[in-house]
């Protein structure tokens, strides 16, 4: 177990999220430590973050929950590519910040490598993105098994500023079967 968690990895899932999370989503959709490197900016209102899942996440092909005791802490989602790019999926996450350092988002990373390969069977290759600044993120991706790529040079615009970006990523060969 990583850092001092007296939390049960073995308690953490991913399942869909839905409407009735909405209470669980504002914990962390309204926090701004949660917020810092997302490219969405804290929710304001109970409105505001109902819309957002029926118009963004209920829509998309692969957003889960992360849940411990099927209570969702966090969410997780794997994006696909098109045509050439096919063979290549992006993945993203958020943790609730009272849950970071307990190896929790690392457990639902292994989780969701090990069935998306599966899912998706043209999926060949699984990249993550994260800012150069988040080495929370870097750790629990390389933790996960993910192979740390390079730095992409002013790569994204986040809240208004150019940001550096390390490319992760995990190719279907090196995910556990």
């Amino acid at each position: 177990m990583e850092g001092s968690s007296d939390i049960d990895l073995s308690k953490i899932s991913v399942r869909p999220l839905g409407l009735a999370d909405i209470d669980d989503f504002m914990v962390w959709g309204t926090d701004e430590k949660v917020a810092i490197f997302c490219t969405w900016e804290p929710y304001a209102t109970k409105e505001e973050a109902l819309n957002y899942i029926k118009e963004k996440i209920l829509p998309h092909p692969w957003f889960r929950a992360i849940c411990l005791d099927n209570r969702p802490i966090g969410a997780i989602l794997v994006s696909s590519n098109s045509g050439s790019d096919r063979c290549r999926g992006e993945l993203g996450y958020v943790l609730g910040s009272k849950y970071w350092g307990k190896g929790i988002a690392t457990q639902a990373v292994k989780l969701v490598a090990d069935t998306i390969f599966k899912e998706w069977t043209h999926l060949e290759r699984l990249e993550a993105f994260v800012d150069v600044d988040n080495v929370g993120s870097q750790r629990v991706l390389e933790k996960s098994g993910f192979l740390r790529e390079g730095v992409l040079r002013k790569f994204f615009i986040l809240k208004g500023r150019t940001r550096d970006m390390v490319i992760f990523s995990l190719l279907s060969t090196e995910c556990e079967a």
